[in-house]
């Protein structure tokens, strides 16, 4: 392995990392926020505990979430030092705005709901939560817009004096076709992501009769939320694959492992081919579902790996313009079955619970309970295909990522950050889950009596 393959190494498996804890931040900044909100509207105590319980697991992924995240910024300038004398005029303007903007303002404001528990009226308490909810949804539009610029690159122009992108619309790169479908595509995948933790974690405590007022709702909730944003995933899904067709028709085509020409074109449930990915042996094939994927159309034409191959050395010069195939096949199917396989968990938990029943069967808790892991898994397959899917290019069309890599940086160098990082990174995890672990196990909090006492010290909420 050289420099390039292990900086490669190292920015996945941060990002793969980072990325767990973000779509928990945002899904559940909104579900806690409405738990908040039918406390105030009803004056309810088990919406009050149930929004303390899950407040507290909101915080402490917050916090890993913002340590993960500030690593993948010095990436740019430790391993990708050309590619970011490249894109620098335009990459940075959307992760400046998100800084300065959004994070500032989900800090902000969660520092006031942390502390301002019956110390603020209730109602400006709630609008805290609520504008932390706003600026996680700020946070991700202007990380997605600076991604999206990656695939699809707009706004901007080559100065031919110094060879780097320079920023010509800030407003075409905020507005980009791709993060337009990405976002809400994005977005909808964190719905089902919190509303999956909400329904593992109650599953757990109905398992054993714990607090079934407050978990009861917590699941019911839960699994609605994964139902209907799952909902929402497979619709802005479909509209983000015809985009993608568009943009990086060899992506597409990576996705189904096609290299010929086809119309229509199938999409395969299973395959087997050779290591390289180039020769299917056996696969099990759907008719006609690609092309209704990558067109709209049931008979629509999808380009082949080959011929877009070819293209590709017309249009940009001798290479391999190949994506990893196995790894772009297995990805785009693992991101669909795992969120399918959430979905279908969350209908089973309102179907047995229904009317107040708390179901034995030994299989369906066990199924509810692992369900937290499902849409984590889908969303790591997903980023892995989309950022796989691109490659050779870190902005497509434009700059390759064998050009990207920092010229200074030695192999032993790159060796050592991917080995300090991944351990470094273990050993959060280890302490991100035991955390976690032990404080969904103590359940909700009982809620102490009010008091006037208007001189009693500042205190951490929790």
């Amino acid at each position: 392995m050289d420099a390039l393959d292990l900086a490669r190494w190292q920015f996945g498996v941060t990002t793969v990392y980072h990325f767990l804890f973000v779509p928990i931040t945002i899904g559940m900044s909104f579900l806690v926020a409405g738990l908040q909100t039918a406390w105030v509207r009803t004056g309810k105590e088990h919406y009050l505990r149930a929004t303390k319980f899950w407040g507290k697991l909101f915080l402490i992924n917050f916090a890993i979430g913002v340590v993960t995240g500030l690593v993948q910024e010095f990436q740019f300038g430790m391993n990708w030092s050309d590619y970011s004398r490249f894109v620098g005029d335009v990459f940075g303007a959307p992760l400046a705005i998100e800084g300065l903007l959004a994070f500032f303002l989900e800090s902000t404001f969660l520092g006031l709901w942390i502390f301002g528990w019956d110390r603020l009226p209730k109602k400006l308490h709630l609008m805290t939560i609520w504008m932390v909810a706003i600026g996680t949804l700020l946070s991700a539009y202007f990380i997605l817009a600076a991604n999206s610029w990656m695939q699809h690159p707009v706004g901007y122009q080559i100065n031919p004096d110094t060879g780097r992108a320079e920023l010509t619309s800030v407003w075409a790169l905020l507005t980009n076709s791709t993060t337009l479908v990405t976002f809400p595509h994005t977005i909808t995948a964190c719905f089902v992501t919190g509303g999956a933790v909400l329904m593992a974690i109650s599953a757990w405590h109905l398992k054993r009769r714990n607090q079934e007022d407050v978990f009861r709702p917590s699941l019911k909730l839960g699994a609605w939320v994964v139902l209907i944003a799952g909902v929402g995933v497979l619709i802005t899904g479909d509209q983000q694959a015809r985009i993608m067709t568009e943009q990086q028709p060899m992506k597409m085509a990576a996705a189904e492992a096609l290299y010929q020409d086809a119309q229509p074109a199938s999409f395969s449930i299973f395959t087997i081919g050779s290591l390289s990915g180039d020769e299917e042996l056996y696969s099990v094939r759907i008719p006609n579902v690609l092309s209704f994927l990558a067109t709209g159309n049931f008979d629509g034409p999808v380009e082949g790996i080959d011929n877009l191959q070819n293209e590709y050395v017309e249009k940009y010069g001798p290479g391999d313009y190949k994506p990893s195939i196995p790894i772009t096949y297995w990805s785009f199917r693992f991101m669909i079955g795992f969120g399918g396989l959430a979905m279908l968990v969350a209908l089973a938990a309102l179907w047995f619970t229904r009317g107040g029943r708390t179901p034995k069967n030994r299989w369906l808790w066990v199924a509810a309970i692992s369900s937290i892991g499902m849409p984590l898994a889908a969303n790591s397959f997903g980023w892995i295909f989309t950022e796989m899917g691109r490659q050779p290019w870190t902005v497509f069309g434009l700059f390759k990522t064998s050009e990207s890599v920092s010229p200074s940086v030695s192999t032993g160098e790159a060796a050592t950050s991917l080995i300090l990082l991944t351990l470094l990174y273990g050993v959060l995890a280890v302490i991100e889950v035991g955390i976690f672990v032990r404080y969904a196990r103590q359940g909700a909090p009982e809620i102490p009596p009010e008091t006037d006492d208007a001189d009693k010290p500042l205190a951490f909420a929790y």
